[in-house]
């Protein structure tokens, strides 16, 4: 983790303030170890019991209606092992001699868990993939509308409608169906008579 020499210098500010530490660490709820300062004692062991621990602790809190967790004090013949809570996601815990200040104990290792947890979360926040940037639709711009070139329409057949008999009828009796005369037809006087047609008298010399 990047913030681990800052928190292991938490550690050692502790130790420096409490000296009836004999060990102290900081590692994850899912009992990662974080940073380490235990002489003598192995700190993954502690770090897997703490995260135990720390689940009973929690579920024990919850079940009476305590809240949420704080800190776990355990006393030994030889000393206490203590677990405060360190930012959402991590935890302190803490060795001590039999002849510690409890109340010293407890003013110090409150301190620190909060500037431990803070490290802690400044980390996780860090590592976190960034956002990407909002995606934003692009402007439109208003385009001139050109209107399509369309093939010419074909030119529509001339449609007649056929005369009924009764307007061929009142056509007859006004004389329009009569047809006028072309320039070619002569004009006569008289119509010739046919060859069917005889003289009705004959003339005398």
């Amino acid at each position: 983790m990047a913030a681990e020499p800052e928190i292991l210098a938490e550690l050692r500010r502790l130790r420096a303030r409490v000296p009836q530490l004999t060990g102290a660490l900081v590692a994850g709820v899912d009992g990662l170890v974080l940073a380490h300062d235990t002489p003598g004692v192995e700190a993954e062991g502690v770090a897997a019991l703490t995260a135990t621990s720390l689940a009973v602790a929690v579920r024990l809190a919850d079940t009476t209606g305590q809240g949420a967790f704080r800190e776990l004090l355990v006393r030994g013949v030889h000393g206490y092992v203590a677990t405060y809570a360190a930012g959402g996601s991590a935890v302190l815990t803490v060795l001590a001699q039999d002849r510690v200040n409890v109340g010293r104990l407890h003013l110090e290792s409150r301190r620190c868990g909060t500037r431990v947890g803070e490290l802690v979360d400044a980390a996780e926040r860090a590592r976190a993939p960034a956002p990407g940037p909002a995606r934003t639709a692009p402007a439109r711009t208003p385009a001139a509308r050109t209107r399509s070139a369309r093939p010419p329409r074909p030119p529509r057949p001339a449609t007649t409608r056929p005369r009924t008999a009764s307007e061929s009828g009142t056509a007859a009796e006004s004389g329009a169906a009569t047809e006028p005369r072309t320039a070619a037809e002569p004009l006569t006087a008289t119509e010739p008579r046919t060859a069917t047609e005889s003289p009705s008298t004959t003339e005398s010399p």
